[in-house]
């Protein structure tokens, strides 16, 4: 019998349960007494917060992270991000990807006026003299490596905290950082919502 996990992924820890090298790092095992084979689907970076997808189920972590599954994230970057900026994260900017240039394909981008409550506080990123900053949703279907890092420097504006808030159908709901739900599956999650 398969499990199946959500996780509200925190800032600092890596999204796999074993890590060869010999640095001390933070990995999911430390947050919930996972079943045996537990696999993060897909993954999000030690800096980056958010939902993110386990299964003792090999066959979904492939569906999950195929190119029809939508993932939506919130960016707090530096600055007040502009309506022109948007425009150009729509339509696909170039980033560099494995040492070549790269035009990402077109997403869905919109300016967030107000945060949902489970977003929380997350470290303190730096202090409020160094200058204002602001919010986008970002949806894509393509997960290259550091991506939205990358698009948002790209069009000026620095990501200083990023949070992946919907993979599919499936959202982060309410749960707070470090927080995991077991649910029965992920079958609804290659439906796509994009607004």
């Amino acid at each position: 019998m398969y499990r199946h996990f959500l996780l509200h992924k925190p800032h600092g820890y890596l999204s796999q349960f074993i890590y060869a090298k010999k640095r001390n790092k933070k990995l999911l095992g430390e947050l919930f007494p996972f079943p045996e084979y537990t696999m993060a689907i897909g993954r999000l970076d030690e800096d980056s917060e958010g939902l993110l997808l386990l299964t003792t189920d090999g066959m979904m972590s492939e569906i999950v992270r195929s190119k029809s599954v939508e993932k939506e994230y919130y960016a707090q970057v530096d600055g007040i991000i502009t309506e022109e900026a948007v425009e150009q994260l729509k339509n696909g900017v170039e980033i560099g990807f494995k040492g070549i240039r790269y035009t990402t394909k077109k997403c869905d981008a919109k300016i967030i006026h107000q945060l949902p409550d489970y977003i929380g506080e997350g470290r303190r990123i730096r202090d409020e003299r160094h200058g204002p900053t602001s919010w986008v949703s970002l949806t894509l279907t393509e997960g290259k490596f550091r991506q939205v890092r990358k698009m948002t420097a790209a069009v000026g504006f620095p990501t200083l905290r990023l949070v992946r808030i919907r993979v599919g159908n499936i959202h982060l709901q309410n749960l707070k950082a470090g927080e995991v739900l077991e649910v029965g599956d992920f079958s609804t999650i290659t439906n796509s919502s994009m607004s």
